[in-house]
């Protein structure tokens, strides 16, 4: 039976490095702050202006200032007989390809002399609200505990316009159903519009419990060519060079056209054109890499790493200047968001001592009786054997 509930992701975060290249993270990284998950309305809904512990970095970048019309979507959503009064515009607010910006403004929006209007990557989501989730509690099949059912009314999803894409597969992610048994684990994830698949990799220890670790898929955001399921996400032949392109997402579906892309953090796992079109880039599973750590028993995630890098598009152009010397079109990175959590002590010792230990208890007890009824069984046997042979020597 499906069970509704509203959720609004809500938690402590702070930011560190600014936007210059300063070795490896050249983006600025998000890492929650929050052991376990706690909702932060200070830092979810006030402006750059932010106390502890949301931490802003102030320093700026180093590149020349500008305007984003193009990156917000002018460019591509532009006729190209219209670039002309594109170009008369950025040259009129004297803009160039880079600009200068806080990490506060780049995430809680400044305003833009061309656009007229607040532009910031978190800027249209504060104080906003995931939707409404009717999801499985369980009560008639245990394996759908959790499962979603629809989302804002939803069966499926609106974006793709394929049956196969617009799934709704699993849970959130948050938790699983019980007793896992290694095989690949499906959730939805709102933040990229669209459900996605992680695999065992390996079994460990968190806090004196034992996990698994599921890790994304490689066929996640393989191009169609390797995982032809992913047709579907091919929007546009061109920028993806036949859809052979990998390790990214193309978003505009979903965010009114813009031409935003989704990956993993540095590219990981994408084509190489990605890695040679931007400097600065090194893809590291450890450090890159996304993953969940989930108690096998409860089906509970215990620890999980969400690293997504948001990337935009941009192209050549004979009108525009700033996009003369553009050769082709290029994904160019904005910012990787590092959200991480894990169980909190206070929380781990709780599921040891309520769950762990009595699970382990119950495995003892289960043991001792085995043990105990093969011990009678043999004595029995050996009981039997003794009485017949007994009763052969007074026959």
């Amino acid at each position: 039976m499906p069970r509704r509930f509203c959720r609004m992701e809500q938690f402590q975060w702070w930011w560190r490095k600014d936007l210059t290249h300063t070795g490896q993270d050249i983006f600025p990284k998000r890492t929650s702050h929050s052991t376990p998950i706690t909702p932060s309305p200070s830092c979810c809904h006030r402006a750059p202006s932010l106390t502890p512990p949301c931490q802003w970095e102030q320093r700026k970048t180093k590149s020349p200032p500008s305007t984003w019309a193009w990156l917000y979507g002018a460019y591509s959503l532009v006729p190209k007989p219209l670039h002309a009064v594109l170009e008369s515009l950025i040259k009129a607010s004297k803009s160039s390809l880079f600009q200068n910006r806080t990490v506060g403004e780049m995430l809680w929006g400044y305003y833009d002399p061309l656009l007229k209007d607040n532009i910031g990557l978190f800027s249209p989501y504060n104080g906003t609200y995931d939707g409404i989730y009717n999801v499985f509690d369980g009560k008639d099949d245990i394996s759908k505990v959790g499962f979603i059912d629809s989302w804002r009314g939803e069966s499926v999803l609106q974006f793709w316009g394929d049956k196969y894409c617009d799934m709704i597969n699993g849970t959130d992610a948050s938790s699983f159903p019980p007793f896992l048994d290694k095989k690949p684990l499906y959730f939805f994830s709102s933040d990229i519009c669209r459900s996605v698949s992680a695999g065992f990799e390996q079994s460990m220890d968190l806090k004196g419990i034992k996990v698994y670790r599921y890790v994304l898929q490689p066929n996640t955001l393989a191009s169609p060519k390797v995982n032809p399921d992913n047709q579907c996400f091919c929007r546009n032949e061109v920028i993806t060079k036949n859809c052979t392109l990998a390790g990214v997402l193309d978003m505009s579906s979903c965010q009114a056209g813009r031409p935003i892309y989704i990956s993993l953090a540095h590219f990981l796992g994408g084509s190489k054109s990605l890695l040679e079109n931007v400097k600065g880039l090194n893809p590291n599973e450890k450090h890159h890499g996304t993953y969940l750590d989930v108690e096998p028993t409860t089906g509970f995630t215990l620890r999980f790493a969400k690293r997504i890098q948001v990337n935009m598009m941009y192209g050549p152009s004979n009108v525009i200047t700033v996009l003369k010397k553009v050769k082709d079109y290029t994904i160019f990175p904005l910012v990787w968001m590092n959200e991480t959590a894990s169980v909190d002590d206070a929380t781990a010792d709780m599921l040891k001592k309520e769950l762990i230990t009595r699970i382990e208890m119950l495995d003892i007890i289960q043991k001792a009786l085995l043990g105990t009824g093969v011990a009678i069984f043999v004595l029995c046997l050996i009981s039997y054997c003794v009485v017949r042979r007994n009763q052969s020597k007074i026959v």
